[in-house]
């Protein structure tokens, strides 16, 4: 082998007597696996009007979209066994309701009974009427969760509260999320983040992710033009992958999808479903 061959071969750091440096192969080992979401639900909020006229029909169409999950947002008159029949007939889950805070306060057992029968584990307070909407209020509404939590607990389910925007309205004082962050029990009180909702408060999940570690096991999977309108999964601006990528330290389980007031819901329920099918993060 002449010099010439051998500089080709062993490069500057033989020359001084120091190993060779050769580049790095990467392998499968190397390369960090992505993920996709194992199971995709719904916030059966977006099909109501359907929900009302046809309740079981509707949630055929809802699986066989390929929605494995779905949220509760009223039974219209259907009793829980009956429910939890045709969840069970139709291939579908029901990790979490939606159930008014009026409901909470005076028919609290009931409510958690109908909640194991159906097969709930999470119990969500979806909404804080305006007139209970201030800085003092906040606390005793966070005492009042915190006894919800205990009895949610002792009765094997997870109580949990879901926010929209004016959570995160300031008023000469802490945000109402984070009074009710700091002054509810982790344990007893759980949160499921509507991702619309904080984004157009101009707050990031991200942050609340990295404080609040494990705090929020469900989430709203809502998207939002750059003129904060709110559209089909896909069709505007959030970073879903993003968010995903941390959904480990949020503690995010379950990914439910909504739209408000979708021009039309299975259209819109459908796309969404196809952009999440394909997302990796």
């Amino acid at each position: 082998m002449n010099r010439r061959d051998f500089l080709k071969i062993s490069g500057p750091a033989t020359l001084f007597g120091l190993p060779a440096l050769t580049p790095k192969k990467l392998s499968a080992a190397n390369v960090p696996a992505k993920k996709s979401l194992e199971r995709i639900g719904l916030q059966l909020y977006t099909v109501r009007d359907f929900m009302k006229e046809d309740f079981a029909g509707t949630l055929e169409k809802v699986a066989a979209i390929g929605y494995k999950e779905v949220e509760f947002a009223g039974y219209f008159e259907n009793r829980p066994k009956a429910v939890r029949t045709l969840l069970d007939g139709l291939g579908l889950t029901a990790p979490a309701t939606h159930v008014p805070i009026s409901e909470l306060r005076e028919q609290l057992d009931a409510t958690i009974e109908s909640c194991n029968i159906i097969g709930h584990r999470y119990l969500i307070c979806p909404w804080i009427a305006p007139e209970e909407r201030n800085p003092d209020n906040y606390k005793k509404l966070a005492d009042f969760f915190n006894r919800v939590g205990e009895k949610c607990r002792d009765a094997g389910l997870q109580f949990g509260y879901h926010n929209h925007d004016f959570e995160f309205q300031a008023n000469d004082g802490p945000l109402p999320y984070d009074i009710l962050l700091a002054s509810t029990e982790p344990g007893l009180v759980q949160m499921e983040l509507d991702l619309f909702w904080i984004k157009k408060a101009g707050n990031d999940p991200l942050a609340y992710f990295e404080k609040h570690k494990g705090r929020f096991p469900l989430c709203h999977v809502k998207d939002m033009t750059a003129s904060e309108e709110m559209v089909a999964v896909g069709e505007g601006s959030i970073d879903f992958a993003g968010i995903f990528a941390r959904a480990e330290e949020a503690g995010l389980r379950h990914f439910f999808v909504e739209h408000d007031k979708p021009t039309d819901p299975l259209k819109s329920i459908e796309a969404s479903f196809k952009y999440l099918k394909q997302l990796q993060f």
